[in-house]
């Protein structure tokens, strides 16, 4: 993912969550459209239990796709 080469903030964890859970983080967005209603912390709650996405990671995603949804 070139844009996040130089990324700062919670984009700059993308390289690695793409190569360590084998997707890109627009699948991960995609999952956590509908998961729209939760808050914050339960995103990353969920994404923690149910894809044993490591808290950083899943902190990183929460953080970028509500920022970019305006939740």
């Amino acid at each position: 993912m070139s844009e996040s080469d130089n990324a700062k903030g919670p984009a700059s964890y993308f390289p690695s969550i793409e190569k360590k859970y084998g997707f890109p983080v627009n699948h991960w967005f995609d999952l956590l459209k509908q998961q729209k209603g939760l808050k914050h912390m339960e995103m990353v709650a969920w994404l923690k239990r149910e894809y044993e996405i490591g808290h950083g990671h899943a902190n990183a995603l929460v953080a970028h796709f509500r920022n970019r949804e305006g939740i």
